[in-house]
């Protein structure tokens, strides 16, 4: 979760969400861009947070785990404002930009709900593993007492990290559950 907060306990009663759309993979800068602007511009008692809603996700490459930030919504950024012509002014014009979401006319801020609901799930999951296996996929066993033996995916638990895997042992199909590393795809 990204989160740059600038509140200085202005009108609290119009304070809103509003959604910007952005170029996919410029998000970041985007962000950057507006927290310059909102500092040179001196509008930091109208723009109070600009988020970025990501998530922590447990990657496995090359038998590395690492936890790697992925956005939730690719292409938008949150913005809690004030909503005035030189609040829009400012963050429309902000490098990378492309418009808020809503009407052409009026950007539509988020429902309360809607918000509490995003900020939650950025701020409370636990990180997801990331997985990188299919059923019937087949794979060789890298670590543990099946060491070098070849096998089939049989099914997939994210949650828990594990993999069961239909190894053949004695010339039968013997299903072994194996964490995430200790599997690599064959290519």
């Amino acid at each position: 979760m990204s989160v740059t907060d600038s509140s200085n306990g202005a009108a609290d009663q119009d304070r809103k969400w509003y959604v910007i759309h952005t170029y996919s993979g410029y998000e970041n800068k985007v962000k950057t861009n507006l927290e310059h602007r909102i500092e040179s511009m001196g509008v930091q008692d109208k723009i109070f947070q600009v988020v970025i809603p990501a998530e922590e996700e447990i990657e496995i490459k090359d038998g590395q785990r690492r936890t790697v930030q992925k956005k939730v919504y690719p292409g938008y950024v949150m913005v809690e404002m004030a909503m005035d012509d030189d609040a829009w002014y400012v963050v429309r014009n902000t490098p990378g930009v492309t418009g808020f979401v809503g009407t052409t006319t009026r950007p539509s801020p988020l429902q309360d709900e809607e918000v509490k609901k995003i900020l939650k799930k950025i701020g409370q999951e636990p990180p997801k593993v990331k997985v990188s296996f299919t059923k019937g996929e087949r794979v060789k066993v890298v670590d543990g007492p099946f060491t070098d033996f070849i096998g089939v995916v049989d099914d997939i638990n994210p949650e828990k990290g594990k993999v069961r895997v239909l190894v053949s042992f004695f010339g039968r199909e013997t299903p072994v559950e194996l964490d995430f590393l200790q599997v690599q795809r064959i290519v």
